[in-house]
């Protein structure tokens, strides 16, 4: 059964927190978008078809950072099987940079390799999901995504990121 929120339309402070997802897969982005509306997720979800879309909508200089770092999602779900620059790589970037090293990542993925597993939390990665293929248990799994790291997890504050770095 998927659990369901139901977040008031005026209430800024939840549905002003955005979601990147970095997904390649056509099937795969559309399934997760109608199980986060499904879970009554109506937070913005930003989509990066590839790595290389991903860095530059973290990274780029009018993009999700850009000098704004209170314009950083709520989470990244991040495939890892990725085309021009990989999953893997992505989070390495994003564990490099002062600006979003906390940054919460879950790697939402049909790897089921040890290896992919063990290098993504060896480089940060907050959470290692494998992409269920039964439709109820991917909608149950990401609308449990969607609650507890947009709605339940508190980030830490923005001025906490050394200013001199973030230029």
């Amino acid at each position: 059964m998927t659990s369901k929120i139901n977040v008031p339309i005026d209430d800024r402070t939840l549905t002003r927190k955005t979601i990147l997802l970095v997904e390649d897969d056509q099937n795969d982005e559309e399934l997760t978008l109608r199980a986060l509306r499904r879970s009554n997720i109506k937070n913005e979800v930003i989509v990066a078809h590839d790595g290389a879309e991903a860095i530059e909508m973290l990274f780029g200089s009018d993009k999700l950072v850009g000098g704004e770092i209170d314009m950083l999602p709520a989470v990244v779900l991040l495939d890892l099987k990725l085309p021009k620059i990989s999953g893997i790589e992505v989070l390495r970037r994003i564990r490099s940079d002062v600006r979003t090293r906390r940054l919460p990542v879950v790697v939402l993925t049909s790897s089921r390799q040890e290896r992919d597993r063990d290098e993504v939390y060896d480089l940060g990665a907050n959470s290692y999901i494998c992409k269920p293929v039964d439709f109820e248990k991917f909608t149950e799994a990401v609308g449990s995504l969607g609650m507890y790291w947009v709605l339940l997890n508190e980030l830490p504050p923005v001025h906490e990121v050394p200013h001199e770095v973030a230029g």
